[in-house]
């Protein structure tokens, strides 16, 4: 009988171990050491991308299994089209939250509908998005979070064929609410996809490119639809996804990450309340700042005690929809409640400045589209690089320092006088989006990572949600200032929203008294595959 292996020392190695379940056989390969010449036998799993000088060999005669969720991501190439698919679908979603703005008085002439009316090809998407934020997350723990993700890309490609096919607004404002349910599978478990992709070293890398694509893809909305519109009918705004999707689609079914769900029952009584309970509070909100009180009071209060009963429901799961255990973290739980303050200062201000711009400043309606640019544009420069940051440096330095600087920009605005001129309009919404770059990548990566990875689609719809209840309390919050100070609306919203950035900055604070540093990365283990 063959003695154990002997290490270069000498010493006996023990046996390697049996495969487990999920792992049905090993490969081995050889390792050279650097300046001997001794070799030594490393067994390695079917699923690790290369051995320690790089060597990767397969399973003879069988294809490698699917490799079980790890802390080490994807191997090279398959992240690189894991993270092509995830672009091109949070792109996708985001820029259909933008396009149709523009092309809003278009529709509407061919359409014979009212301007008025018009307003809900815009409120359909967002409608539909804000319903299902929260059930998505928690089908994704159910189930598996590729497969919610898949689902919403093909369920977002069906909707862009119904808005491309729509005969009446009632048809594409109904089109629209699918393509909204969609983008919620989207939105909803993307910060899961970006955890299972990207290994753990390199998460906050992956988290800052994710916020620039979507930086990106919101500034171009403007511009891509008003090149659509110049050449083509508006049904072109919806038609370009269709082959994106099938593409996006198609790749996504051969890289994204497998993940195994929890298989707890789905609580369909919850998925109603946090329907009836955000679907209530944002369309209120909306109109009680657009027509009155009196209209929009009544919704917000059904709103509000849908949101009670949820609650209340949810304090009694191990893993409800309505992610309270999340809450209990305090990490998480402070994460949510900086990233909530600090889109209401941002959304405040993107209201506020075009009204600004043209009526104060007097700039024209494409002036004012030039002059909004350089924000996205600094938080595409700034995102990351912060999130490199955020792999080695406490979250709430990063956070408190870029809502620091977004306060400084918005303050710095609100100063400005009516005969400012374009550069100094200019660098000071730079100085607003290098802060807020700064701050929401980082943010992204400590919620994230707080959470447990099995409930790693909860932390996303908790993501998405505060990002959409944020944005409503600053568009209610300008609609407010309209409606009572007219004349001085757009200074106060931007002179609100400098100090709420600031409170935001004194809340992530508060996070350097929970343990936010992550371990530090010595240099040599990073990836020299990647040059992400």
């Amino acid at each position: 009988m063959a003695g154990r292996p002997a290490s270069p020392t000498g010493t006996p190695r023990r046996p390697a171990l049996a495969p487990t379940a999920d792992v049905e056989e090993q490969r081995v390969t050889t390792h050279v050491s650097a300046g001997a010449n001794q070799s030594e036998r490393i067994v390695l799993s079917p699923y690790e991308s290369r051995a320690d000088d790089g060597a990767m060999t397969a399973p003879v005669g069988r294809a490698p299994l699917e490799p079980p969720p790890s802390e080490d991501g994807l191997p090279v190439p398959r992240r690189y089209w894991a993270m092509a698919t995830i672009w091109l679908a949070i792109a996708m979603s985001v820029l259909d939250g933008a396009i149709a703005n523009v092309a809003l008085p278009v529709i509407a002439r061919d359409l014979n509908a009212s301007p008025a009316s018009s307003i809900w090809i815009v409120n359909a998407y967002q409608l539909g998005i804000t319903l299902c934020l929260l059930p998505f997350a928690a089908l994704g723990d159910k189930l598996g979070y590729r497969k919610i993700y898949v689902a919403g890309l093909i369920v977002f490609t069906l909707g862009s064929i119904g808005c491309v096919l729509s005969q009446g607004l009632m048809g594409l404002a109904a089109a629209r609410v699918v393509q909204g349910l969609g983008a919620a599978g989207v939105m909803s478990i993307n910060p899961a996809m970006v955890r299972f992709t990207y290994p753990q070293r390199l998460l906050g890398r992956g988290i800052g490119i994710n916020a620039v694509v979507i930086s990106i893809a919101a500034a171009a909305g403007p511009t891509v639809a008003s090149a659509i519109l110049a050449v083509a009918s508006w049904r072109w705004l919806f038609m370009i996804n269709v082959p994106i999707g099938i593409a996006t689609v198609l790749i996504a079914l051969r890289a994204l990450p497998r993940t195994t769900g929890s298989g707890r029952p789905f609580d369909y009584a919850s998925a109603l309340l946090s329907a009836v309970s955000l679907g209530s509070l944002i369309v209120g909100a909306e109109r009680a700042a657009r027509i009155g009180l009196a209209t929009g009071l009544p919704l917000m209060a059904v709103g509000a005690v849908a949101g009670v009963l949820l609650v209340r429901r949810a304090r009694g799961q191990t893993a409800p929809l309505a992610p309270v255990d999340l809450m209990r973290i305090p990490i998480f739980g402070l994460s949510i409640l900086t990233g909530l303050i600090g889109f209401a200062a941002q959304m405040a201000a993107f209201i506020a400045l075009p009204f600004a711009f043209q009526g104060t400043f007097g700039r024209s309606a494409v002036e004012t589209g030039l002059l909004m640019t350089p924000w996205p544009l600094a938080v595409a420069i700034a995102a990351p690089i912060a999130g490199r940051l955020a792999d080695r440096i406490a979250t709430g330095w990063l956070g408190a320092a870029g809502l620091g600087v977004f306060a400084l920009g918005l303050a710095l605005l609100a100063s400005l006088s009516a005969d400012a001129s374009t550069a100094d309009i200019v660098w000071r919404m730079a100085v607003c989006g290098l802060g807020f770059g700064f701050f929401q990548a980082p943010n992204n990566r400590a919620l994230v990572t707080s959470a447990p990875r099995e409930r790693s689609g909860a932390a996303g719809g908790m993501l998405a949600t505060a990002r959409l209840l944020g944005q409503t309390v600053g568009a209610v919050t300008v609609a407010v200032y309209f409606h009572l100070i007219p004349s001085s609306a757009t200074h106060a919203a931007l002179a609100t929203a400098a100090a709420v950035a600031a409170l935001a900055a004194a809340v992530s604070l508060l996070r350097l008294r929970q343990d936010t540093r992550p371990a530090k990365v010595p240099t040599d283990a990073a990836d020299p595959a990647d040059p992400t």
